[in-house]
């Protein structure tokens, strides 16, 4: 099949005697300009137009198509093609064929209707091949309106309410049609049938595209090759795909491009056909003279004309679309029509190989891998994965593979995870199919890739490295149809590969995640522990000790996939769960890992017991064990050796992880409902009761002697630290180890008899065991508890002897215990708060802030009133501690850390993280009522500062706090603004405050704050006219001695003031800028030099840069309405009572400066009641002001504040300030304020109440 012709297949030359063409000629040569050359440019009336443009820089017009087979055809005088039924050529004169009407008998010369075809159509309801011949008879029997039916149908499918009437078609040209048509287009909304929502429309588009092929399969041996109804319906799909309006130009090339993949599918058929016919001829005439009859060789000669001539015709009708709609169409501005074309032209290539698998077509292709969509090269991805997957084909690929192999390789790290899965896939499959296409560079790229968080991506990289490195050397060998079971050799030599790519290639640290990647395709040689058990008991192993913890991690990362399925921390993946079949198989693999490993685990400890690195994964082995197999199985002897193995593994390590790890390992072991669990009790015993003797003799020569050397230190440590490992995961309260800690710590701390050397190793642990033994007795004090509530208190109690170390003793006197030892406990980390050493600071904080929230009045909650004596408050002292830790070791500055790789970066990373934990430890305080609700003040006022290390907390606090009491919190605010200027004019002085870049960072910091409380300006007006005032009188809190003319200096607060005026509602402005007036009176001040501040904060309460307030709210913008004087007169009556209720009554004192100041208790969430009378109450019933005292506003001596009137919409009629600069900071600011608000609403506060919230319900259905 030769490749496509162009213009020697398309009908009449450009050249015609009568100078006319048909519409198909007419798309053709104008496409080669690039415009339709039937009519000039159309203007689009209205603004949703699209225009053309490439995506990626491509720029380039149909000369662009270099190299292709269309390159010179168009150049040359194009043939006329022959037709059942020649085509008119009067562009206003569309004459049917003769002896047909336009318009059927009996029916009117209107607006042919389409609605049947297209509500066929968009149902999907009846059989489309039904449908497309019952448009076949009806256009048989008129061939103009059917025609006509079908043109709308497309016009409809497009989302026009236009038709296209007989009228138009008689003696209206195609771009006059187009035209008329984009004039009626409605554009009121971006949605039209392909990109509608709803499930009406869910299933149109696959509709259309099966009508457009059924039509086409239904016309392949008549009416295809009719010139009339395809070169007319090609002429409009193309002028429609040349459209600036993305309806016409999205569905027609849909149509036009489905319709191509139709002509191919036709085209192939004939191909296969002419070359049948051809077989027959010559087998024909082949034949010898007697034989032969030339009645069937006549026959055969006329059937291959005729297949010839239908060839034609169809690659003319095909070089059409091309050249018509997809050289132009495959860089449109739309994605989605890219991505059209590029998915028909990858059908195309494999359905057609012959013609379009070639560089000429391919190029497209390549250069779409560039497009900026997510979707475009998502398609070009999956084309070329069903090129490269066909064998046959990747020969002629090998151009375009040299050509565009980079961009494929550079795309596995495409920002698009989905892109790059498809791209590493795509290069897997070139690995397998093209043997040295892919250099080692090219294969390095893609290693690294097996390390990603995203599963899917890892996966697909697994795969690939398995078929480079692995399947050569390990591949399956197949006989008879099914998988031999692989040598051991083969396998070592696997595990060998594996080991030598994790440890050579230094990309990771974690073969966990190299184990995720490879178990899709390499699960079963993962599973295969006998090879991974028997090479590492092999005593003549040539592994290293870096291969050797590489291959045990390795064991444990394939024992926890087969046994939970879970892909490692941090590696997303799409799956919600496991279907049957597969927790079928991971029940079976569980069992069968544990029946190996059980007898082999003791093994594996004893020969291992010296390395702590492999020992600690090594006993985390038993959490993927079925422990009942140890019953079932009989293997309690494998069990003891276990317990052996275990305990000598306790006593000779000191590590953390190793300790856990044989913590939780005994933990789960020690469980009653097995029946080997008085084994394990006993054992445990054991271990305990060898910790304790230890313990106890350590410590009488520590505290007996004055000087200890290394030794005695640090064996009374690991001591320590082994029994505070085991205290967290098992109850140890009868071996009573509270008392000698408790004496220990009290003499280190307090008369320091401990030794300094000794002081950090033997301190960290022994704060750990104190804790642990409160909370233990806490658990059975709460347990026994619950149980005397359940019994009625009968007195049927449990005796209290199996967990406390005192004799049985009554509730009350067990609950006073555990008090007593809680608060000298407290005491105790109090006193470490201020010792030497950081990390014992640091340990001290952490215990005492889980403690004091343990010890809340949260731990009442769900019916455990009994436990109310254990409730705790701390003093005021304390709080002051807490505070000024928080601001020695959290908000101080870090250095800035660099790549990130280095071990300097590594413990910077480290130390923010635990900075992080003590200041979420703080804010919990705050937020369950632990401590004063004011200290959220030396917190808040930090936020700008240190928002990219601790932003997302105090963003949490500050939410969850205004939940609480928004009241409350707004004063906190404003208190923080208020510490932050105190301190900064004792440093620096009142002279040029505001010019300082700390009182910068300050105002940003206020806007900040304003910005946080979102866009509900109505609920917030109270709190706004609050803090307003409140800012007032702070900024005339001290006043400049008599006589002077100096500024007050606290004055300057009044620009940070000014960054929530935005937040105000007008009226609220003017008030505002009476009480200043009236505040200001009492300030003596040089008459005509005005203070910098006064001005810049009456500015931002001044009218001239009001904006409309509405828009903050985010309600609709209402008309305004002329107020008439008699209204006007009322409202100035009220205001203007309102206007004197707000009189400077009292100066607040300044605030302390220190951050950890001792602030005297309140009940949470409690509020003083508003100064003046309930004044900022009559400011949210929202009265406007009378004409006369507008009048009196607008006098020289007083601020000018026009009016805007109000009515039940306030919301809807008032105006706002805009202050806030346009940078593109800001806007990111107020982007992120506007989230956090949003977040306010959805997420409940804890469950503490509030006593102003009935107070604030009332306002707030006052001011609605």
């Amino acid at each position: 099949m030769p490749t496509l012709r162009s213009s020697s297949s398309l009908p009449q030359s450009a050249s015609s005697p009568s100078g006319v063409s048909s519409p198909l000629r007419r798309a053709v040569r104008g496409e080669q300009r690039g415009l339709p050359a039937s009519s000039p440019s159309v203007t689009m009336p209205r603004g949703d137009r699209d225009s053309d443009h490439a995506p990626e820089g491509d720029s380039d017009s149909l000369s662009a198509d270099e190299g292709s087979d269309f390159e010179d055809s168009l150049r040359r005088s194009m043939k006329k093609r022959a037709a059942k039924r020649p085509l008119k050529t009067t562009p206003v004169a569309k004459h049917p064929k003769k002896g047909s009407q336009m318009v059927r008998r009996g029916q009117k010369e209107s607006e042919p209707q389409a609605s049947d075809l297209f509500d066929a159509v968009k149902a999907a309801k009846s059989d489309m091949q039904s449908l497309v011949d019952e448009w076949l008879d009806s256009y048989k029997q008129d061939q103009d309106a059917g025609f006509l039916e079908l043109i709308n149908f497309f016009i409809r499918s497009c989302g026009c309410k236009g038709t296209v009437t007989p009228e138009m078609f008689k003696k209206m040209s195609n771009s006059e049609i187009i035209r008329h048509l984009t004039e009626q287009f409605n554009e009121d909304s971006g949605d039209y049938p392909l990109t509608a929502p709803g499930p009406s429309w869910k299933k149109f588009q696959g509709s259309f595209c099966e009508f457009v092929r059924t039509l086409v399969f239904r016309c392949q041996y008549g009416l295809l090759y009719d010139g009339f109804p395809m070169d007319n319906l090609i002429a409009l799909l193309t002028g429609l795909s040349d459209s600036q309006v993305r309806a016409f130009r999205h569905t027609s090339t849909l149509a036009a491009m489905t319709l191509m993949t139709s002509l191919v599918r036709v085209a192939r058929q004939l191909s296969v056909h002419k070359d049948y016919n051809h077989r027959q001829y010559e087998a024909e005439r082949n034949k010898g003279p007697g034989q032969r009859a030339p009645e069937r060789l006549e026959s055969l000669l006329e059937k291959r004309t005729e297949l010839q001539e239908h060839q034609e015709e169809i690659e003319g009708m095909m070089n059409a679309l091309f050249r018509g709609v997809f050289v132009h169409r495959y860089r449109d501005v739309l994605p989605e029509i890219r991505a059209i074309c590029i998915e028909e032209i990858g059908s195309w290539m494999q359905s057609y190989s012959t013609s379009f698998l070639t560089d000429s077509y391919l190029k497209y292709i390549g250069w779409t891998l560039h497009d900026k969509h997510r979707e475009v090269r998502l398609k070009c991805l999956k084309v070329l994965k069903g090129l490269y997957s066909n064998q046959e084909l990747t020969a002629r690929l090998e151009l375009f593979t040299s050509r565009f192999k980079d961009r494929m390789v550079s795309m596995v790290m495409d920002r698009e995870y989905d892109v790059a899965v498809e791209a590493v896939r795509l290069l897997t499959l070139i690995l397998k199919n093209m043997e040295g296409v892919l250099t080692d560079a090219d294969c390095e790229s893609v290693y690294p890739v097996v390390y990603a968080s995203n599963r899917a991506l890892a996966s697909a990289a697994g795969e690939f490295l398995y078929w480079k490195l692995f399947y050569p050397e390990c591949e399956t060998r197949m006989m008879g149809g099914r998988e031999q079971r692989r040598s051991p050799g083969a396998q070592r030599t696997f595990f060998h590969l594996l080991l030598s790519f994790f440890v050579e290639s230094e990309l990771h640290d974690h073969a966990a995640y190299l184990v995720d990647s490879l178990w899709d395709c390499a699960g079963s040689q993962l599973k295969n522990w006998e090879s991974l058990t028997s090479l590492l008991l092999e005593k003549d192993q040539n592994l290293g000790d870096v291969q050797e913890s590489t291959l045990i991690e390795i064991l444990v990362s394939s024992v926890q996939q087969a046994s939970e399925g879970h892909p490692p921390v941090g590696r997303v993946t799409g799956r919600k769960g496991l279907t049957p079949k597969e927790r079928k198989i991971q029940a079976n693999d569980k069992v069968k890992l544990t029946e190996h490993l059980i007898p082999l685990l003791p093994q594996l400890l004893a020969k291992f017991s010296a390395d702590a690195e492999k020992v600690a994964p090594l006993l985390q082995l038993l959490n993927y064990f079925d422990l009942n197999i140890y019953c079932t199985r009989r293997l309690e002897k494998h069990l003891e050796l276990f317990l052996q193995q275990l305990q000598e593994v306790v006593v000779k390590h000191a590590e953390p992880a190793v300790l856990d790890a044989g913590a939780h390992a005994l933990y789960l072991l020690c469980n009653p409902e097995f029946t080997f669990f008085s084994r394990v009790d006993f054992a445990r015993s054991q271990l305990v009761d060898l910790l304790t003797d230890r313990f106890q003799q350590e410590l009488e020569e520590l505290l007996q002697s004055s000087f200890l050397d290394e030794d005695e230190v640090y064996s009374l440590a690991a001591t320590l630290k082994r029994l505070s490992a085991f205290y967290n995961a098992h109850d140890l309260t009868r071996w009573e180890l509270y008392e000698p800690c408790y004496r220990l710590l009290r003499k280190a701390v307090d008369t320091g008899e401990v030794p300094h050397q000794a002081s950090r190793q033997v301190i960290l642990p022994a704060l750990t065991l104190v804790y642990f033994s409160i909370l233990w007795t806490l658990t059975h004090i709460s347990g026994s508890g619950a149980s005397q509530v359940n019994m009625g208190g009968t007195g049927m109690e449990e005796p209290a002897s199996s967990f406390l170390p005192l004799k049985p003793l009554s509730p009350q006197k067990q609950l006073l215990s555990l008090k007593g030892r809680m608060v000298a406990f407290c005491e105790l980390c109090q006193s470490c708060l201020s010792d030497v050493d950081p990390e014992i600071q640091e340990q001290a904080f952490v215990l005492l802030s889980d403690l004091l929230l343990i010890f809340s009045p949260q731990m009442m909650v769900g019916g455990r009133d009994f436990l109310r004596p254990l409730v705790f408050f701390p003093e005021a002292t304390l709080q002051s501690e807490l505070a000024s830790f928080l601001m020695d070791h959290v908000f101080i500055q870090p250095g800035e850390l660099g790549s990130g790789h280095s071990q300097e970066d590594h413990l910077k990373i480290e130390q923010l993280h635990q900075r992080r934990r003590l200041l979420a430890g703080f804010c919990k305080l705050l937020i369950y009522g632990v401590l004063e609700m004011d200290a959220a003040s030396d917190v808040f006022k930090h936020y700008n500062k240190f928002y990219n290390d601790y932003g997302d907390i105090i963003k949490e606090t500050l939410t969850r706090a205004r939940q609480i009491d928004r009241s409350h919190c707004s004063r906190i605010l404003l208190l923080s603004l208020k510490q932050l200027y105190t301190e900064l004019l004792q440093e620096q002085g009142p002279q040029g405050l505001n010019e300082l870049p700390a009182f910068s960072e300050m105002r940003d910091l206020a806007r900040r704050f304003a910005l946080s409380f979102g866009p509900q300006q109505l609920q917030n007006r109270d709190l706004m006219v609050m803090l307003h005032k409140e800012g007032i009188k702070f900024s005339l809190s001290e006043l400049p001695p008599a006589g002077s003319s100096s500024q007050p200096p606290n004055l300057a607060f009044l620009e940070l003031l000014s960054e929530f005026s935005p937040r105000l509602f007008h009226l609220d402005k003017q008030l505002l800028l009476s009480y200043l007036e009236k505040c200001l009176q009492q300030v003596s001040q040089a008459p005509g030099h005005p203070w910098g501040p006064v001005t810049t904060y009456c500015r931002s309460l001044s009218p001239v840069e009001n904006t409309a307030e509405a828009s903050l709210q985010g309600y609709p913008r209402s008309k305004k309405r002329r107020i008439e004087g008699p209204s006007r007169r009322l409202r100035g009556d009220i205001s203007s009572s309102q206007e004197e209720s707000l009189q400077l009554n009292s100066i607040p004192p300044t605030p302390t400066l220190t951050s950890t100041a001792v602030k005297s208790r309140q009940p949470l969430g409690g509020l003083e009641e508003m100064e003046e009378g309930g004044s900022e109450l009559e400011f949210t019933q929202g009265q406007p002001l009378s004409g006369t005292q507008r009048s009196k506003f607008s006098s020289p001596q007083h601020f000018q504040t026009p009016l805007n009137p109000s009515g039940p919409g306030l919301g809807n009629q008032l105006t706002r300030l805009s202050l806030m600069e346009e940078d593109e900071e800001e806007l990111e600011i107020q982007n992120e304020s506007s989230e956090e608000w949003q977040y306010t609403n959805k997420v409940s506060g804890p469950n503490i109440p509030s006593p102003s919230g009935t107070r604030g319900r009332c306002e707030e259905e006052k001011l609605e």
